[in-house]
């Protein structure tokens, strides 16, 4: 049966299907033969005859010592496929020069399939001309080598290219993580337009056409506009023809259409393979017919399997580069963060590094109330991008990434735009501290080269097949979409995170350390000065009158405060462990208030505190844990209300307990922050300048006297004033007096 390529229309829509291993025909300046593995000849171009000679065998025939019989090295080539078919790998060619009907040759043979291919192109330049043009190529493999980057391998490549095919133009491509192409480098005829620059998309080069470049690594079309040559099929022969690994293999008209809009007469395209993988092309454009020798064409090809090891060997080069640069800015940041009190200030200072380390233009880091931006970003949209992150809800110390618009919410992302690239990692799931980089979309990080506003032909099937048009379509392809983030990227935050979470843990641990050595320091070294303050106290009440006696009493008692203080500091260290011991007595808490604010009033006389408190309150309770309690409230609200402001005290008997209330005026509490508040040694969103010396112990240790006691502590805000209340069971005793 033939296979008659004709029968389907080819058009865009249906070009990702199109058949180009099997398109029944070849370029008319050579000629096909096609056996079976037993000798018999299945298809023969039917230009064979005219090219060949009267000699070449007919579809069906078996061949014979009498086909071809003109030039011996024909059947010696086509003898060793045949006899010897287990050692030859499928594509793989052999080459002679062979001198039919009076013209000169290249034969080519392979075998793919179980098939034998025999393929003469006809030679178009003279022996000595095509050993130079050889030799050129081969001393410019020993400069490829000396070549210290991809940039300089691709321009000298093209250029070594050029000069040894004569082609107008030679273009280098590079192609990308979605195989979209950009035009790297390029050696021109000065009458071309420049194409340095451009991108197109991966549809330019379809899903099979990529097979075949891997398959087939040198491509010649002489004659864009050369009539293709239909082949001959023997009778019994049902299946069309692959003619994956031909050199003589027609061409799509799709793509034959695109190189004439163009004003392309002959084109050749050598790949760059690295890795197994089509990472770039050497494309040769001429503006009239051009047939290169497949010598000069196989010099090509090796000079680009030499282009290709000295990419790979530059990549390899600089991914260890790039991971020990990363590897270093990792280290740096660690001891950094390792040497400070605090993550934030640390990160936020490297952002300038982790934004070239990570090709992220923005810098985002944020803790708890704090936010930082690095880049062309405002503090809105970083809140917004942040308060998105805390609402997907990920899982522990997570890494997020996003490199596309359609990933983000619908309001997010319109606001967000250009930006829709994200690599986010959390490195305090508690304290909800994030490290977040963006990029924008691809299109906007594109520049298109040479001429865009240019008009080119169109031919039946549009404006599509023409660079503009290409282009034009790339553009809608990407947008939305970031450079996606590479594995080494991603694995280089992960490594990141990890450090960061670690370095976490060890501050907190010496934190912990220095804490627990600063508290057995208060308790131990600060005991021996407060006892020497109390007798001074007592020396200047025996020898002083009323008003130095009522005063010698007041410092009396407040050392004596600081010393039960101190030790109820050190308990704070021992909550982490169970509670704190409760010694319960009969008391008047309304007295002991009292107390507790006349200490507060000698001791801060320009901070104004109102108590409200009934004359007798009785309850069985621990007098120093609840005078501890009171301190603490009253201390919190005097360091964190408005200055000028007055202190707020409320004691009161209700439903049966007693309910303490302190205000001060202040601006509510964040959010973030409210969940957080009587953890011991927790840190503000800002530091306080009225309460540097602040440990972060006082509401931790009055919710632990308060629980002690079978109680709750609450905090609620009501303009202007924050309030701390507490509720307490009253255990009705028959004391009336403190």
């Amino acid at each position: 049966m033939n296979f008659d390529p004709t029968s389907t229309a080819i058009t865009l829509d249906n070009c990702a299907s199109e058949p180009i291993h099997i398109p029944g025909l070849v370029q008319p300046h050579g000629a096909l033969v096609a056996l079976d593995a037993q000798g018999r000849v299945t298809h023969v171009s039917a230009n064979a005859r005219a090219l060949l000679g009267s000699t070449v065998p007919q579809p069906g025939d078996a061949l014979n010592a009498m086909h071809l019989a003109e030039d011996p090295a024909v059947h010696g080539l086509l003898d060793a496929l045949l006899g010897a078919q287990a050692t030859w790998d499928d594509g793989q060619a052999d080459h002679a020069e062979v001198r039919l009907n009076g013209s000169l040759f290249d034969l080519i043979a392979h075998r793919s399939a179980g098939q034998i291919f025999a393929e003469f192109e006809l030679r178009s330049k003279a022996p000595d001309a095509v050993a130079d043009f050889a030799m050129k190529a081969h001393r410019a493999m020993d400069k490829l080598k000396r070549q210290s980057s991809i940039d300089a391998l691709l321009v000298l490549a093209v250029g070594v290219v050029r000069q040894v095919t004569g082609f107008d133009r030679v273009m280098a491509y590079r192609f990308r993580h979605d195989d979209s192409g950009d035009v790297a480098a390029e050696d021109r005829n000065e009458a071309l337009e420049p194409f340095v620059g451009r991108r197109y998309p991966a549809s330019d080069i379809p899903a099979q056409a990529r097979r075949l470049y891997l398959i087939n690594t040198l491509r010649l079309i002489s004659d864009v506009s050369a009539a293709s040559v239909p082949l001959m099929t023997a009778p019994a022969v049902e299946q069309p023809l692959d003619m994956s690994h031909c050199v003589l293999r027609s061409v799509s008209p799709i793509h034959i259409e695109y190189l004439g809009n163009m004003g392309v007469r002959a084109s050749m395209s050598v790949s760059i393979v690295v890795n197994g993988r089509l990472w770039g092309m050497l494309a040769c454009h001429h503006r009239a017919p051009l047939q290169v020798p497949y010598s000069i064409r196989m010099a090509c090809d090796v000079l680009a399997q030499v282009l290709a090891a000295n990419v790979q060997s530059l990549l390899d080069r600089d991914r260890v580069r790039r991971a020990e640069n990363a590897a270093g800015l990792r280290a740096r940041l660690i001891e950094a963060v390792l040497h400070a009190d605090d993550p934030v200030p640390v990160l936020h200072a490297m952002s300038p590094q982790l934004a070239d380390a990570f090709d992220a233009p923005v810098v985002i880091v944020a803790q708890q109330a704090r936010l930082h931006v690095h880049g062309a970003l405002d503090r809105d949209a970083a809140t917004a991008v942040l308060q998105w992150l805390k609402d997907i809800e990920p899982a522990g110390n997570a890494l997020v990434d996003v490199s596309a618009v359609d990933d983000w919410p619908a309001d997010l992302a319109a606001r967000m735009a250009p930006w829709c690239g994200l690599l986010a990692l959390r490195f305090d799931e508690l304290a909800e501290g994030w490290l977040v980089m963006l990029r924008k979309e691809q299109i906007e990080t594109v520049l298109w080269g040479g001429q865009p506003e240019k008009v080119y032909a169109n031919g039946p099937l549009g404006p599509r097949l023409t660079p503009r048009g290409s282009f034009d379509v790339w553009k809608e392809t990407v947008r939305g979409t970031s450079v996606p983030w590479s594995p080494e990227e991603i694995e280089q935050a992960a490594q990141l995170r990890d450090e960061l979470v670690r370095a976490g843990a060890a501050r907190l641990a010496e934190m912990n350390r220095a804490r627990s050595h600063l508290l057995a320091m208060l308790g131990h070294d600060l005991r021996d000065p407060l006892q020497s303050i109390r007798m001074a106290a007592k020396v200047l009440e025996l020898g002083s009158g009323d008003g130095d006696s009522r005063l010698s009493q007041r410092i009396e008692s407040s050392s004596s405060r600081m010393a039960r203080l101190i030790g109820q500091v050190l308990d704070a260290s021992r909550l982490q462990h169970g509670s704190l011991q409760m010694n319960k007595v009969p008391v008047d808490v309304s007295k002991l208030l009292a107390d507790v604010v006349d200490e507060s009033r000698t001791a801060y006389p320009g901070v104004a505190t109102q108590l409200e408190s009934p004359d007798s309150l009785p309850m069985h309770a621990d007098p120093d844990r609840i005078a501890q309690l009171f301190s603490n409230l009253i201390s919190n609200a005097r360091h964190h209300g408005t200055p000028g402001a007055p202190v707020i005290v409320r004691l009161s008997s209700e439903n049966g307990g007693a309910q303490l209330e302190v205000r001060n005026e202040a601006p509510a509490i964040a959010e973030d922050i409210v969940p957080h508040l009587f953890n011991a040694f927790r840190r503000g969103p800002v530091q306080n300048a009225r309460n540097k010396g602040g440990l972060g112990l006082g509401l931790h240790i009055a919710q632990a006297i308060v629980v002690g006691h079978g109680g709750e502590i609450a905090y609620r805000h009501e303009e202007p004033h924050v309030v701390f209340t507490v509720r307490l069971p009253v255990v009705p005793s028959t004391v009336t007096a403190f």
